[in-house]
């Protein structure tokens, strides 16, 4: 079970975040994974502080580490613990990219984060193909459909996607759910 003290506040680590981030996207990317983040923790009676701010800082170290995945994750970890924020967060951060660094995830704190910062992409690739280009008008249906076309958002791992299933949802219920997260802040990550 998380540890009920992050030790950074929200808008400590949305500074710290902005630090380290300048692309827009990214931020936006950072903002919807958080907001997938608190949406599973308060489905599963976890910690929505620390859920959330999991999601809004496992990509803090991207701009400088995109050209090196073995270092992704790892130097954000490192960031995080320098500037106090709980082992418990660096760690999952520093899982999200298990895959570069050799490392497993295993518990549904971390799987949590893999499914839910890797659907983000899927779901704004989804409503990018709409006319308005907006969350609103994304159904479940359409981004399970385009999730089984491969060449749709054909960066966006459904690998890991499909990691919703180690923490007990089905993908129509993580997506339902991500998508209502994601709703919930359109109109700040410009969606």
């Amino acid at each position: 079970m998380p540890t009920a003290d992050p030790g950074i506040t929200r808008d400590k680590a949305f500074t710290l975040l902005e630090e380290h981030l300048k692309n827009e996207k990214l931020i936006s990317h950072s903002m919807a994974s958080e907001a997938i983040m608190r949406a599973l923790a308060h489905k599963f009676g976890e910690n929505e502080a620390v859920w959330g701010l999991a999601g809004l800082l496992h990509d803090l170290d991207y701009e400088t580490t995109k050209e090196s995945p073995t270092r992704h994750g790892a130097v954000a970890a490192r960031i995080l613990e320098e500037n106090g924020v709980s082992s418990e967060i660096a760690e999952v951060v520093k899982k999200h990219n298990a895959e570069g660094l050799d490392l497993q995830r295993s518990t549904v704190f971390e799987h949590a984060l893999a499914c839910a910062e890797t659907i983000t992409g899927l779901i704004v690739a989804t409503a990018l193909i709409y006319p308005d280009k907006k969350i609103s008008g994304v159904k479940t249906k359409s981004v399970v459909k385009r999730m089984k076309t491969p060449h749709f958002a054909r960066a966006v791992s459904r690998d890991r996607i499909m990691e919703c299933e180690k923490i007990g949802l089905s993908l129509n219920e993580f997506v339902a759910l991500s998508l209502e997260a994601m709703s919930e802040i359109a109109e700040e990550i410009g969606l």
